[in-house]
């Protein structure tokens, strides 16, 4: 959905320069991978459940113990990162953990849900550097080659004072109220409609997907739009006014269950540089019904070359 501020604040940007953070309710030590798991599909529990939980290890590790052995275990040595604010390389983790824990040593990185496509994780959490205070709302996308960690993409945004539509930007509204994804017959299915949804409503502008892919039940978290299949179609046609030469293009979609993820970059006009955005959605019924997004200007320059998309 559309970006809601012009930029991160000073802390957001040092919180992006730690690359890799996190914990969360799932196993927070992998087991190795079973035999063959990654020959399998792009929906093996054995397979998906594996890289989740390497991905929530490794981001403990870093960010909340300063543990570079995590690292060397589960990341590999030309490993490439998108954060603007970081360089490629494992070494170059290693050391950002050792940094990063020093800095804030109380820092925790609340993560809220995990879903896995494929070769890809998605990590979705509230990340709080200084116990008290809000926190930012971030995002991190991880890509699995050989069993561990190749790729990193991340997005992420101050959490606000308050929101016009009363829901914060973590929790689950939809019934059943539950975080963890849902079975994962309905993935396929789940990520065309959400893919179909959101060309038509982000990328060619028109409204009227609203009417075709919401549910009457639509529940929003982005802090600036108004909650309900109204407070959606006033707030994106303000957008959509406000920046006649909007350009979306989308990089990835990530889906397990009944989430869907969509990793994309928003140009408001020719010759800007943009925002990186992943919208997160939640199915139910073949109707779109519950919506979270983290938002991040793409910045002038980056420690790597490899764009944030």
């Amino acid at each position: 959905m559309p970006p809601t501020t012009p930029a991160r604040k000073a802390v957001v940007a040092l919180l992006a320069s730690a690359a890799l953070l996190g914990t969360a309710a799932i196993p927070a030590v992998a087991a190795p991978a079973p035999h063959g798991v990654f020959a399998g599909h792009a929906y093996d529990p054995a397979r998906l459940g594996y890289q989740k939980a390497v991905a929530v290890r490794v981001l403990k590790g870093v960010f909340e113990q300063g543990d570079t052995a995590v690292v060397d275990r589960f990341v590999r040595p030309d490993y490439i990162q998108h954060n603007p604010f970081a360089p490629d390389g494992a070494d170059t983790l290693k050391g950002l953990a050792t940094s990063a824990h020093a800095q804030f040593p109380d820092a925790r990185y609340d993560v809220k849900r995990v879903i896995s496509d494929g070769d890809l994780v998605l990590v979705h959490s509230n990340v709080v550097l200084t116990p008290g205070t809000r926190g930012s709302a971030v995002f991190d996308i991880f890509r699995f080659q050989g069993g561990k960690i190749a790729e990193h993409w991340d997005t992420g945004q101050n959490v606000p004072d308050s929101s016009v539509n009363g829901n914060d930007m973590f929790s689950t509204v939809s019934w059943p109220q539950t975080s963890q994804p849902g079975p994962g017959f309905l993935t396929e299915y789940n990520k065309k409609l959400v893919t179909a949804a959101f060309d038509q409503l982000i990328v060619r502008k028109d409204l009227s997907a609203i009417d075709r892919y919401w549910g009457p039940e639509y529940h929003q978290h982005n802090p600036g739009i108004a909650d309900g299949i109204a407070g959606a179609k006033d707030g994106l046609g303000a957008y959509f006014k406000a920046f006649p030469q909007l350009s979306v293009s989308r990089k990835r979609v990530i889906a397990e269950g009944d989430l869907v993820a969509v990793h994309s970059h928003y140009v408001p006009a020719p010759g800007e540089r943009g925002q990186a955005v992943v919208d997160l959605f939640r199915v139910r019924g073949g109707k779109i019904v519950e919506h979270w997004d983290v938002l991040q200007d793409v910045p002038a320059s980056s420690a790597n070359d490899n764009t944030m998309f």
